[in-house]
């Protein structure tokens, strides 16, 4: 199985945002699962899923402050769930079953940037368990209905930061080398961007298509744990304390972020498509190299033999694989 990274030539770009995307979509019917979905971005891709008929189910440890957050949307549902603790994501998956027989978006948006080190209770580093243990877990565990929707999507939220030097699958825990934070956190994307390769190669028979997102970049709740010094070296704000938007350099609003997920979860062209990276809404060009941060993905986040390893080691490290 090969990735095709090959551009559509889509009629959208930096500049568009989510409710241009589905401008003419009709989800009514369709379920949706959102992780991160009462934070930024997460909260524009519920908002429009949701506005567009969707039932969108959002996943949160603190629900109260979710549905403060998301207070107003209707079709929105609110439930209980922590990433970092693999029985609440089993209670999780098993009520949303008990519930829905089907499920036809997965998008997973949660996640860290740049944390000091933590582990979760099974001793995995952080960033990791985050962003794609933990939601490697929550896909096995809704597996049945993702394969029961004859058609679903699963779109997973990476970020140019795979480009800071992929993953050392000898040490995904950081146990052997010292913890560098933007190496985990480009370790964490990679990962992401592999996931949606190996898932993909697993749901096409059964209809079940994945895909990774670069939504751009973003000033909000994750960058919390960066100095004002980092952050200003990004060029990530304004001499009046705002944030800056520029899309043509990838800086972009909340309302534009969500527009490439959207993209991957809703696009009728992407029919008979998966596995691949995306940005500005469009499947993004393979780059062997380039500066740091550059547009295109590079060729070990979507190659498939170290995807099958990851995979091999994300069934070691959570316990759970996917059951026909």
């Amino acid at each position: 199985m090969t990735v095709t990274q090959e551009t559509l030539g889509t009629p959208f770009g930096p500049f568009t945002t989510a409710e241009e995307v589905v401008r003419d979509v009709d989800l009514s019917g369709k379920t949706a699962i959102v992780t991160g979905g009462a934070s930024n971005l997460g909260r524009e891709t519920v908002r429009v899923l949701a506005s567009r008929g969707a039932h969108v189910i959002v996943p949160a440890r603190d629900v109260t402050a979710a549905r403060q957050a998301l207070s107003g949307m209707d079709r929105v549902e609110i439930v209980c769930m922590d990433l970092l603790d693999p029985a609440s994501i089993d209670g999780f998956a098993d009520r949303f079953q008990a519930d829905h027989e089907t499920l036809d978006l997965l998008i997973l948006s949660a996640g860290v940037m740049a944390t000091p080190l933590f582990r979760d209770k099974e001793g995995h580093e952080g960033q990791l368990a985050t962003n794609h243990l933990g939601h490697f877990h929550l896909t096995a565990a809704l597996w049945p209905a993702l394969r029961a929707a004859e058609g679903a999507r699963v779109v997973v939220l990476s970020s140019r930061a795979h480009q800071l030097g992929g993953l050392d699958l000898d040490d995904l825990n950081f146990t052997r080398r010292p913890y560098d934070k933007w190496l985990a956190y480009g370790q964490a994307k990679t990962a992401n961007a592999l996931f949606a390769v190996a898932l993909d190669a697993r749901g096409i028979a059964h209809g079940v298509r994945a895909f990774s997102v670069h939504p751009g970049s973003i000033l909000g709740p994750l960058a919390r744990h960066l100095s004002r010094e980092e952050i200003d070296a990004f060029g990530a704000l304004s001499e009046d304390g705002t944030p800056v938007v520029d899309p043509a350099r990838d800086k972009k609003s909340s309302e534009q972020g969500a527009a490439t997920t959207i993209w991957c979860a809703t696009a009728p062209e992407l029919a008979g498509i998966g596995g691949v990276y995306c940005e500005d809404c469009d499947i993004a060009p393979l780059r062997t190299e380039g500066q740091l941060g550059a547009a295109g993905v590079r060729p070990f986040a979507v190659d498939p033999t170290i995807a099958e390893a990851l995979w091999a080691q994300s069934v070691r490290l959570t316990g759970r694989d996917l059951h026909e």
